[in-house]
C-alpha cells in the first residue's frame, strides 16, 4: 500500500471555491509560491508520483502530499502506454480519497523536461476519469526546492473514497481512431512527440515491435515547450507556438510518442495551455500500434540511411 494521507481527506470536506488561495486564471499550472499558499488554506489534494523510496517520495515532498506512483497510471512492461484496467484505476483513485470534486495538484521530479511528460499523462488521466479541478505544480519537486520551500519525510495516509471511474473518451484516441484518418474517414493531424530520429525510424522504442512512426505524420518534440530548465512555458507562450505551428487551426490534433508519454506534454501543452479545441492522446502509442501488427512508415529514416551510405562517394 503506497502513502495517503488523513490530512488530504478532510480538506476534501473543507468549504469553499477550489484553489480559493490561487489567482483565479492560474490555469492548470501552478507556481510552488502558489501551491504553498493554497495549502494553508486547505482544500486541496496533492498527489506524488514519484517511486515511493529515498530517491522519491521518502527523500521529501510536499507536506501532505499523497504518494501513488507514476506506474499506476500505466499499463504492463510489454506496452506501458496502455491505460490501466478501469477497475484498477478506480481503485486507486479510491485510495487517494479522490472524489468527483476533489481539487488536485499534481507533483513530480521536475528533473527534466522529459519528467514533465509523467505528470502530464497522470493529469490527462485524472480529467479522463472525471476529476475536473487539476493543476500540475510547473517544475515539480525540484522547483519546489529551489524555492526554499520545506519538504516533508513523513508518510500520509487518505481516508478512502467510493469515486468510481468513468471513462471520457474525449480526450483518448484509439487505433481504430488513427486507421480511420489514415483511411481518410477523420481529418486529424497525427502528431508525433518524439524526436527526430524515432520519427524517422532511426531509433526505436526497446518495446516496439519495428522502428518507424505512423503513416502521414509529422513530428512536433516535447521539448519545444520548454524555453529553459524543466518548467514548461505559460500559456501565452504555448498559444504563440501552437499558431506559429499552424496546430491552432487544425480540426483535430492526435498527439503520440512511444508510450503515451512524451505525447501526453504535447496533449496538455497544446490542450490545456493553447487551448486548442479537438486534441487527443494515443497512449498506446507506437509500441501498442507497431505490436499490434498496423502498418508503420520509416521512409524518412530509410531515405536518411541511404545518404549516409552513398555521401561519401560524390
Amino acid at each position: 500500500m503506497t502513502a495517503r494521507t488523513a490530512f488530504a481527506a478532510a480538506a476534501l470536506l473543507a468549504a469553499g471555491p477550489a484553489f480559493a488561495a490561487l489567482d483565479a486564471d492560474h490555469g492548470p499550472l501552478v507556481t510552488p509560491a502558489e501551491l504553498s499558499a493554497a495549502l494553508e488554506d486547505g482544500g486541496l489534494t496533492v498527489i506524488d508520483i514519484r517511486a515511493p523510496d529515498g530517491a522519491g517520495y521518502a527523500g521529501g515532498h510536499v507536506e501532505g502530499a499523497l504518494n501513488t506512483p507514476y506506474g499506476a497510471f500505466r499499463g504492463p512492461e510489454e506496452n506501458p502506454g496502455q491505460l490501466p484496467e478501469i477497475d484498477a484505476l478506480t481503485e486507486t483513485l479510491q485510495g487517494l480519497g479522490l472524489t468527483g470534486d476533489s481539487q488536485v495538484v499534481v507533483t513530480y521530479g521536475g528533473e527534466s523536461v522529459t519528467d514533465f511528460g509523467a505528470a502530464a499523462r497522470v493529469y490527462w488521466t485524472l480529467k479522463s476519469a472525471g476529476i475536473e479541478d487539476l493543476a500540475i505544480l510547473n517544475g515539480g519537486i525540484a522547483a519546489w526546492d529551489a524555492a526554499g520551500l520545506p519538504l516533508s519525510t513523513a508518510g500520509a495516509e487518505a481516508e478512502p473514497s467510493d469515486f468510481t471511474v468513468t471513462w471520457n473518451d474525449r480526450w483518448t484516441a484509439t487505433a481504430e481512431t488513427v486507421q480511420s484518418v489514415l483511411d481518410g474517414d477523420r481529418d486529424a493531424v497525427l502528431l508525433d512527440a518524439r524526436p527526430e530520429s524515432f520519427w524517422s525510424g532511426e531509433e526505436a522504442h526497446p518495446a516496439a515491435a519495428r522502428p518507424g512512426t505512423l503513416p502521414q505524420s509529422q513530428y512536433f518534440t516535447h521539448d519545444n515547450w520548454f524555453s529553459s530548465g524543466p518548467a514548461i512555458v505559460d500559456a501565452e507562450a504555448a498559444r504563440a507556438l501552437a499558431a506559429e505551428q499552424d496546430f491552432a487551426d487544425a480540426e483535430s490534433i492526435i498527439s503520440f510518442c512511444n508510450t503515451g508519454h512524451w505525447a501526453a506534454t504535447n496533449w496538455f501543452a497544446l490542450s490545456e495551455l493553447a487551448g486548442v479545441e479537438d486534441v487527443k492522446l494515443y497512449p498506446e502509442s507506437v509500441v501498442g500500434w507497431s505490436n499490434a501488427g498496423f502498418e508503420m512508415a520509416n521512409v524518412p529514416g530509410a531515405l536518411k540511411n541511404f545518404w549516409n551510405q552513398v555521401k561519401d562517394t560524390f
